[in-house]
């Protein structure tokens, strides 16, 4: 089986979520037997390597024109692979109206539909009526596509007459059972001391209602921000105004295994996340054993379950603050709901598996139509 990963910088994963899916899946997939390529941006006197843990790499540049550059990138990496795979996969639906391409050639494509994305606040008008569109077409052009949650296949079944196969994969993630405290003195913090949240500072993860809760409450540890609070949007802005001496924006945090002890070692980790499906940061804060308080909503039920406590507005954190804080009972229950969510639903060897069953699936009937043909 081959099958080619399309639609992110590429591998090994520095960027964002659909970079460390690529990673993940690639390598795991490799290992598996399937034969991965991933196709990566190129950049200019970059050394590249040809390969990364039994993935093969492709480099495809695109002329810089701002935000028309990812959907041109896009576009180069699907000429690219058109004759190449048994199944072209494109991570996102931006450049749907062209992933038609392979089929011409015979192959198999698959879109994952990632989240709502055109609601996210972070994209201009023109951007998000290109992605709504975008969306839709995405419900003719390829052979599948792929909902990382069932909420998502929900949604778009709802809103759509017609959708070509839907299969529903979830992203993976680590189980972690340690990480090193001493990290932790960079900021001051203490094993179990402190409240988290981890994201990008926009409108949908809730980040501004998440610290009016807590600046009303009246938990007296630190409540740590990782996020890039230096960005100058008016959102962000508004979250600087906020003067509570609990709360601390600590910026960006590269740093995996710096990133992997916040989440360790916090009481609980807040996720406001509104508009995506299984979210990997709710993955990850899950796989550290986090107690959660997350924003309700049908995505986050799916994946928190019974290991989160759920808010619809400011209002209702402080008092969620003050059952974590007074019954350890509680938290514990919650940390081992967490892990066992992860550890039965969400590694990415169950998920790797669920991938090698629908490759073996698509080659087979794609094999059938050729003898037909």
């Amino acid at each position: 089986m081959s099958v080619a990963i399309l639609g992110t910088r590429g591998i090994p994963a520095r960027y964002g979520g659909f970079e460390t899916f690529a990673e993940e899946i690639g390598v795991h997939l490799a290992q598996r037997g399937a034969e991965v390529t991933v196709y990566c941006e190129e950049f200019c006197n970059v050394p590249a390597a040809e390969s990364y843990k039994g993935v093969q790499l492709i480099y495809v540049s695109a002329p810089k024109l701002g935000p028309l550059s990812t959907i041109l990138f896009d576009f180069n990496c699907l000429l690219a692979a058109k004759g190449k795979h048994d199944v072209v996969y494109m991570l996102g639906y931006g450049a749907s109206l062209f992933c038609f391409l392979p089929r011409i050639w015979g192959k198999r494509v698959w879109i994952n539909m990632d989240g709502i994305e055109w609601s996210r606040s972070k994209w201009s008008l023109p951007a998000r009526i290109w992605l709504r569109v975008m969306e839709a077409v995405a419900m003719w052009t390829p052979n599948r596509i792929i909902a990382d949650a069932l909420s998502i296949r929900e949604d778009l079944s709802r809103r759509y007459r017609r959708m070509p196969a839907c299969s529903v994969i979830p992203y993976g993630a680590p189980i972690i059972d340690q990480a090193d405290a001493a990290l932790l003195a960079d900021w001051g913090l203490s094993e179990d001391g402190y409240y988290l949240v981890v994201c990008r500072l926009e409108p949908e993860n809730h980040v501004l209602e998440i610290l009016q809760g807590y600046a009303a409450s009246r938990g007296a540890r630190p409540l740590v921000v990782v996020g890039d609070h230096t960005v100058g949007t008016r959102y962000a802005r508004q979250l600087l105004e906020i003067k509570d001496p609990r709360i601390r924006l600590v910026g960006t945090v590269y740093d995996q295994s710096k990133l992997q002890a916040l989440r360790f070692f916090a009481r609980a980790y807040f996720h406001g996340h509104s508009v995506g499906g299984t979210n990997p940061s709710l993955l990850e804060a899950l796989g550290c054993g986090n107690a959660v308080i997350a924003h309700d909503n049908p995505f986050n039920r799916e994946v928190a379950g019974t290991a989160a406590c759920y808010f619809n507005s400011a209002l209702d954190i402080p008092d969620l603050v003050r059952r974590i804080e007074a019954d350890a009972t509680l938290r514990a229950s919650m940390r081992v709901s967490a892990r066992e969510i992860v550890s039965t639903r969400y590694t990415w060897e169950l998920v790797t598996e669920s991938y090698i069953r629908l490759l073996a699936e698509d080659v087979r009937s794609k094999g059938r139509l050729s003898d037909r043909a």
